[in-house]
C-alpha cells in the first residue's frame, strides 16, 4: 500500500490534477453528507473516508483489499470513522441502513458490477443518496491511446449504458458531468469567505465528458446542482509561464542533448558506412564460404549414394550369406536329429546286447556252479569207490572169504580165482 500503482491514488504519491480529479467527487458528497451515515465503497487510501466524516455523523469505509484498509487505520485515526475489509458485492450490514453511499471509480473495477448495484439499493435507505462515478469508456479510450486498455478496468461504460443500468435498479437517477475547466477567481488574500460561482453555460456533450457522477435515490430525485471545486487559489497563468519558463530551460537543455545526440548520430553513420563496406566483404566471404558448402553438400551427397549403393550390396550379400547359412543349419539339425536317432538305436540295441550277456554270464555261473557241484560229486563217488574196492579187496583177500567161497557161501566177487 505503499506504492502508488497507477490505480490506487495515495496522498503525495500523485500529481495535483489526479489528486483533485478525485478530492473533487469527496467534496461534492460531503455537501450531502451531513450529519448523515456515510458508507464509502472502494475507499482505498481513506482519504475520501475521513473527508466525509468532517460532515457525516459517522463514515465507513470499505475495501476488497487488506492492505488498503491497514493504511488507512494507521492515517486516519477519527472517533467517527471505521474501515473494513469486504466486497463491494456482498457487504455485511443490514438493509436500508446508511444515508449516503459513495462508490467512486469502483464500478469499472468489477466483472460483476450489476451485484454492487443490487447492494447499494438495498443498503440505502429510501431518502438516502448513492453517488457513483465512472469514466467515460470513449473519452478513456482516446486518452490511453498510446498506452493501451486498462488492465485493471473489468468493464468501461458509455454515458447511455451507464443511464440505463442505473436507472433499472434506481427510481431516480440524475447524471453530471466531471471536466477540468479554465476558470476566473476573485478571493481575499489571506482569508476565504463564502464563495459564490458563475458558470456561464455548459459546453461540449455527454460523450466528450471525462467522468459520470450519477446521484441515485429510492423515494425522490435529487437536485444535480452544479459544482466548482477548486483545490487551491492561486494564479494559474503565473503558474503556467513560470511552467513556460521551466519548459524552456528544458528545451535549451534538449537542444544541447539534440546537437550532443546529433553529432553521436554523425559518428554513427560514418561507423555504419565501414561497418556496411565490412558487411559487404563479410557478404562475399559468406557468399564463397555458400559455394564451398553446397559443393561440400553435394559431395556428401555423392558419397551418401556410393555408401546407399554399398549397403544395398551388402544386404544382398548379406541375404545370400543368410540363405546358405540357413540351408547349412536345416542339414545341421537333419543330421543332428538323425545321430540323436542312431544314438538312441544304438543305445537301445547295446542295452538290449547287454542284458543278453548278462543272462549269459548269469547262466555261465550256474554252470560252473554245477559243474563244481558235480566235479565235487563225482570226486566224492569216487573216494568212495576206492574206498569199497579196497575193502572189497581186502574181504576178498581174507581167509573168511576164501572159506566161503571154498564152501560155496557167500557172494562171487570178480578176480576171484576160484
Amino acid at each position: 500500500m505503499s506504492e502508488f500503482t497507477g490505480e490506487r491514488v495515495i496522498p503525495g504519491q500523485v500529481n495535483d490534477d489526479l489528486w483533485a480529479e478525485h478530492l473533487a467527487r469527496y467534496a461534492y458528497a460531503a455537501r450531502l453528507s451531513k450529519d448523515a451515515k456515510v458508507l464509502d465503497i472502494g475507499c482505498g487510501a481513506g482519504y475520501g473516508t475521513a473527508a466525509l466524516a468532517q460532515h457525516a455523523a459517522e463514515a465507513t469505509g470499505i475495501d476488497v483489499a487488506p492492505d488498503a484498509v491497514d493504511f488507512a487505520r494507521a492515517h486516519y485515526q477519527l472517533p467517527n470513522v471505521t474501515f473494513l475489509a469486504a466486497s463491494a458485492t456482498a457487504l455485511p450490514f443490514q438493509a436500508a441502513f446508511f444515508d449516503v453511499i459513495t462508490a467512486f471509480e469502483v464500478i469499472e473495477h468489477l466483472d460483476n458490477w450489476h451485484d454492487l448495484l443490487i447492494e447499494a439499493r438495498r443498503l440505502l435507505r429510501p431518502s438516502g443518496v448513492f453517488l457513483v462515478s465512472t469514466p467515460n469508456k470513449s473519452y478513456y479510450a482516446e486518452s490511453r491511446a498510446e498506452t493501451g486498455p486498462n488492465p485493471f478496468h473489468a468493464h468501461e461504460f458509455e454515458y447511455t449504458e451507464f443511464r440505463d443500468a442505473l436507472a433499472a435498479v434506481f427510481p431516480h437517477v440524475s447524471i453530471l458531468l466531471q471536466n477540468r475547466l479554465e476558470s476566473q477567481a476573485f478571493y481575499p488574500h489571506a482569508t476565504f469567505n463564502a464563495v459564490d460561482a458563475q458558470m456561464d453555460s455548459a459546453r461540449g456533450s455527454a460523450e466528450e465528458a471525462h467522468f459520470y457522477l450519477a446521484l441515485c435515490s429510492i423515494d425522490r430525485a435529487v437536485e444535480p446542482r452544479s459544482f466548482l471545486y477548486v483545490p487551491r487559489a492561486a494564479n494559474l497563468l503565473r503558474e503556467r509561464e513560470q511552467h513556460i519558463h521551466l519548459l524552456k530551460d528544458e528545451l535549451e537543455k534538449n537542444k544541447g542533448w539534440l546537437a550532443q545526440v546529433t553529432q553521436e548520430r554523425q559518428q554513427l553513420i560514418a561507423a555504419h558506412a565501414g561497418l556496411e563496406q565490412e558487411l559487404e566483404q563479410r557478404n562475399e566471404w559468406a557468399q564463397k564460404l555458400g559455394r564451398d558448402f553446397d559443393a561440400a553438400m553435394q559431395r556428401v551427397a555423392d558419397l551418401q549414394n556410393m555408401v546407399q549403393a554399398e549397403q544395398s550390396k551388402a544386404i544382398e550379400m548379406a541375404a545370400a550369406y543368410q540363405g546358405t547359412v540357413d540351408s547349412l543349419e536345416l542339414e545341421n539339425r537333419q543330421k543332428t536329429e538323425w545321430a540323436l536317432e542312431t544314438e538312441k538305436r544304438l543305445s537301445a540295441a547295446l542295452a538290449q546286447k547287454c542284458e543278453e550277456l548278462a543272462e549269459t554270464v548269469r547262466l555261465l555261473d550256474r554252470a560252473e556252479a554245477t559243474l563244481v557241484e558235480r566235479t565235487a560229486w563225482a570226486q566224492d563217488l569216487d573216494a568212495r569207490l576206492g574206498v569199497a574196492s579196497t575193502q572189497l579187496k581186502m574181504s576178498a583177500d581174507s581167509r573168511w572169504a576164501k572159506l566161503g567161497r571154498a564152501l560155496g557161501l557167500g557172494p562171487k566177487i570178480n578176480g576171484d580165482g576160484g
